[in-house]
């Protein structure tokens, strides 16, 4: 058998050709190259499965909005995905699919940053920048999301799920229980800085107005927590991730088939390369996929509960990837989440309902900026 994979730079790895730091006609030229190759390979190219994490997971979103990669995959796997609610990102919130304005006002801080400020030459200045100093970029928070309102992206994942235009096919989706406690863990480690009690005080009076700062610290004093970096990550991981994400499964499943999930090993392994913080990391964002695949920052699950649930984690993806249901092979039944609002609470020992709108409080947050 062969296959035409010279048309995919051989520099380039199909997986790193569908992450999140590529553009989406990137990966559709990548998904055209898979429908093409998939039978030399022993798969079948009327059932491809896309799915990501993280950046990854936002990628993912938006090709269920894009109108040319419809029919390039038949289901779709998005974790901890942040693609609507346009809430909390690192630095600018370009984490989000945004207009094309503002992307290229992001190209334009960029150049100016890296000294190439002159609209004239602009181009050509970044060109002859080392391709690492432009990378490090997205690391700032600039540039890393789609860009809405092109012919790629014609309209938001928020608007074509509201209105149901996007591309139908299954879908599982989900979050980890504790999502934000890895990005205040790694911003204490980049800065050197603890978060203290007056430093959650002024971060949560800069993400919201006055009236309802002083509510958010109401509800989450920093007294209920190990220390006030734990609660800033707990006011993030419900605002901006658990009932963000608790909207989507509702706007999803009035259209197509959709699993929703929550990660919540409370003793999740944490990084090999990351300094623990001073407070317990829980389901941290990406701590679920050590248990999917073998990562080198992530020593994988360690008990027997753990690889337990991550050899029930494997049979889900898996046999959603091949049926478009993750239901069988002797797991727990997993409900869509139309049924009762169900979300599978993935636990080491149990799998079980989990009530997401009352476990991350949405019905306060549904109050905050109304």
């Amino acid at each position: 058998m062969s296959s035409d994979s010279s048309t995919i730079p051989r520099s380039t790895t199909l997986a790193k050709h569908l992450s999140g730091n590529f553009g989406l006609e990137d990966q559709q030229a990548a998904l055209r190259w898979v429908r093409r190759n998939a039978a030399a390979f022993g798969g079948d190219p009327a059932n491809v499965t896309l799915f990501g994490e993280s950046a990854g997971g936002t990628s993912v979103c938006a090709h269920l909005v894009a109108p040319g990669s419809a029919g390039l995959f038949h289901k779709a796997i998005l974790q901890s995905a942040q693609c609507t609610g346009r809430k909390w990102s690192p630095g600018p919130a370009t984490w989000f699919p945004l207009p094309r304005a503002e992307r290229e006002q992001h190209g334009l801080d960029v150049a100016a940053q890296v000294g190439c400020s002159d609209l004239r030459t602009a181009a050509a200045c970044l060109r002859a920048e080392p391709v690492e100093e432009l990378l490090k970029w997205s690391d700032y928070g600039l540039g890393s999301g789609p860009t809405v309102g092109a012919g790629i992206l014609p309209v938001s994942p928020e608007q074509a799920f509201a209105t149901g235009h996007f591309n139908r096919v299954p879908v599982i989706q989900g979050t980890t229980r504790d999502e934000h406690r890895l990005f205040t863990a790694a911003i204490e480690a980049v800065t050197g800085q603890t978060t203290t009690d007056t430093g959650y005080r002024q971060q949560i009076r800069t993400l919201f107005t006055p009236t309802d700062a002083a509510r958010v610290l109401a509800r989450y004093p920093t007294d209920r927590f190990h220390s006030p970096g734990e609660a800033l990550s707990a006011v993030i991981s419900d605002w901006a991730w658990g009932c963000t994400v608790l909207d989507r499964h509702q706007a999803l499943d009035r259209q197509v088939p959709t699993y929703a999930y929550e990660f919540d090993d409370d003793e999740a392994p944490w990084f090999s390369t990351l300094k623990k913080p001073n407070f317990p990391t829980g389901a941290f964002h990406g701590s679920e996929l050590q248990y999917l695949f073998a990562d080198e920052q992530l020593p994988g699950p360690a008990t027997p509960a753990q690889h337990q649930l991550a050899d029930t984690m494997v049979r889900y993806w898996a046999q959603f990837a091949y049926t478009g249901d993750p239901n069988g092979h002797g797991a727990a039944p997993w409900p869509r989440f139309g049924t009762g609002r169900h979300v599978q609470s993935l636990q080491p020992g149990k799998t079980e309902p989990a009530d997401l709108a009352q476990e991350h409080q949405c019905g306060f947050w549904k109050t905050i900026g109304s």
